[in-house]
């Protein structure tokens, strides 16, 4: 059999990074809005968790930013003039609309799509399906580069297929990867794909969220399994608690997270969690694997202290040895109940038996954590000869990055700095610099005029 592994693909964070506090439900964005960001630290961040993992020998890749501000955006919501003054005018008209049109979101890859790989799908290619996000405006817009930044990365057709985002309507709103975990015992061999989503469109049996909303529908989930070619025995569907969703929960990836065969979970996750068990472990044994499920009792952890620190918002690794270790923000350290969990839960003999902290204190003020920042994608060898060399983390791609983010990123931004026409110029010369050291070609819209 063919190698296979696990890749991330990390996304840098870009450089108009700003609490605009835009994503209702996410309550770390939503408490951060309007505080002081610094691009600069949040970029570095990222990268030195790129850094880190690809020196403990993880395969690592880079997933570029999005441009920022998006006048093409303003202007189609009536903005009109010289790029400088579009930004003028929402500045003075709609500053909500300037700050949504300038949000570096992007940097939550694990958003960015869903991704199958060849052992799952039906013609042995893999799979990627842009997520639409149409539950929040500052991040509907985004699919367009998106895909095009795919294309660009995974763009040999022999390998990779393509999809564009669903409809941009309720009924098939799709979150991309936060809600999507592969199980499987071995990367390069057949899995099951398990699809969770918040409520349905059309079926009164799945009950919503009161609170908040429920960005994920089931129909978004069954449409991008066709998609992908995957087979029925193949996928499990599940929803997420309500209650949950409406405690700050706003994807599957702030309570749950997967890798090969162990789900580690809190335990008001889902809804009919026995159920769903039940399937994830009979569908993975015919496939030759042996599920286990971690389960983070309420009373160790509530669910409260869950979304403050970004526990299950971690990722989940499996080293060389076959064991597993877990990366965790610098919160679940800070926080006395989630670290006395973590120091029983390594210390067992369970599948988890190590956790490393990262600080990304500036990501995680935006409302995401180490998960959030990465889309996970499994490749066998010949797969990933195909994908652009020039996304994949080396040492020397390491220090280029670097010094590209001390070149063009501030040290501070605030809500006021957005409506600088030349934050524009200076993301558009760092993004120009950007494709060329990344070697992807034309992707952003300044590029295509």
């Amino acid at each position: 059999m063919i190698p296979a592994y696990e890749m991330n693909f990390d996304g840098l964070v870009g450089p108009t990074h700003n609490y605009g506090g835009l994503s209702y439900g996410n309550v770390a964005s939503q408490s951060n809005s309007q505080a002081v960001s610094s691009p600069k630290e949040a970029a570095l961040q990222g990268l030195g968790k790129m850094k880190a993992l690809m020196d403990m020998g993880f395969k690592q890749g880079v997933f570029a930013p999005q441009e920022r501000q998006d006048v093409a955006a303003l202007r189609s919501l009536g903005f009109t003039g010289s790029d400088a003054e579009v930004i003028a005018r929402a500045a003075k008209e709609a500053m909500p609309l300037l700050a949504a049109c300038s949000s570096a979101s992007s940097m939550w890859t694990a958003n960015s799509c869903t991704v199958s790989p060849s052992a799952d799908t039906a013609d042995g290619r893999v799979h990627f399906t842009a997520a639409n996000l149409n539950c929040k405006f500052h991040r509907s817009i985004e699919h367009p580069t998106t895909s095009r930044v795919l294309g660009a990365m995974f763009a040999n057709p022999q390998h990779f297929a393509h999809h564009a985002a669903l409809p941009a309507v309720s009924q098939f709103g799709d979150e991309g990867a936060a809600n999507h975990t592969r199980f499987c015992a071995g990367y390069g061999e057949a899995g099951v794909e398990f699809f969770v989503f918040g409520r349905s469109a059309f079926d009164p049996r799945y009950p919503a969220p009161q609170r908040y909303p429920a960005r994920q529908t089931l129909e978004a989930c069954q449409a991008v399994a066709r998609l992908h070619g995957l087979s029925d025995d193949g996928v499990v569907y599940a929803q997420q608690n309500p209650a949950v969703i409406d405690q700050g929960v706003f994807h599957n990836d702030v309570i749950a997270v997967g890798n090969g065969e162990v789900l580690f979970y809190h335990q008001d996750a889902f809804l009919d969690t026995e159920r769903v068990l039940a399937e994830l472990g009979d569908k993975l044994a015919r496939r030759g694997g042996r599920f286990q499920a971690v389960c983070v009792p309420r009373e160790a952890v509530s669910v409260e202290d869950a979304v403050r620190s970004y526990l299950f918002n971690s990722q989940l690794l499996t080293r060389a040895d076959g064991s597993m270790l877990l990366i965790v923000p610098e919160e679940c350290h800070k926080n006395a109940r989630v670290w006395d969990y973590l120091q029983q839960l390594t210390a067992g003999n369970g599948p988890i038996r190590e956790v490393k902290v990262f600080d990304l204190k500036q990501s995680m003020q935006n409302g995401g954590g180490p998960a959030c920042l990465r889309l996970r994608v499994a490749l066998n060898e010949t797969e990933l000869a195909a994908v652009n060399p020039g996304v994949i983390m080396t040492p020397t791609l390491h220090d280029t990055l670097v010094a590209w983010v001390g070149k063009h990123y501030r040290d501070r931004l605030s809500e006021a700095d957005l409506a600088d026409p030349q934050l524009l110029v200076e993301c558009r010369a760092a993004l120009d610099e950007l494709t060329q050291i990344l070697k992807l070609g034309s992707v952003y819209p300044f590029q295509l005029v």
